[in-house]
Parts: C-alpha cells; sequence; structure tokens
C-alpha cells in the first residue's frame, strides 16, 4: 500500500504510541498497532484499532488525574 500523503512510500507494519487529550488529561497509549510509511513517517491506524483506542480512553477517563500512561497490548 503506498502513502497517502507522500504518495512513494510504503505503508509497512509498525507500533507506534497514540497520543490523547482529553478533560485536561493526557493519555498515552504505547505500542500499538499501525502502519508506518518507510519514507515520510506518517502513521494510520485502522478503524478497528481506533475502535479499541476510544474504549480505552473511554476507560481511563475515570480513573486518570492528569496523565495516564498504559500499554495497547495490555488493554487489548
Amino acid at each position: 500500500m503506498n502513502c497517502l500523503i507522500c504518495k512513494t512510500g510504503n505503508m509497512i507494519d509498525s507500533k507506534e504510541a497514540y497520543i490523547a487529550q482529553f478533560n485536561g488529561c493526557y493519555i498515552i497509549i504505547e505500542n500499538v498497532p499501525c502502519k508506518k510509511c518507510d519514507q515520510c513517517g506518517e502513521v494510520l491506524f485502522s478503524s478497528k484499532v481506533m475502535e479499541k483506542i476510544d474504549d480505552i480512553i473511554s476507560n481511563v477517563q475515570n480513573i486518570a488525574s492528569k496523565i495516564f500512561i498504559m500499554d495497547y497490548n495490555q488493554a487489548a
């Protein structure tokens, strides 16, 4: 699959951190599976992964104070 941004790179399987801000709280989810361009570094998360991230963020909102870091593999 070619990169949607640079059009020349190939999207390869990778893992990246996903960072979200919600109500003054920063949530960092590490090791999230994604596709990453080998040329420009653009990251693409699948819809299935994004649904899981939404679930994680919804659950974390109830327990997080300011910064919360979680590993995707432990939450999935």
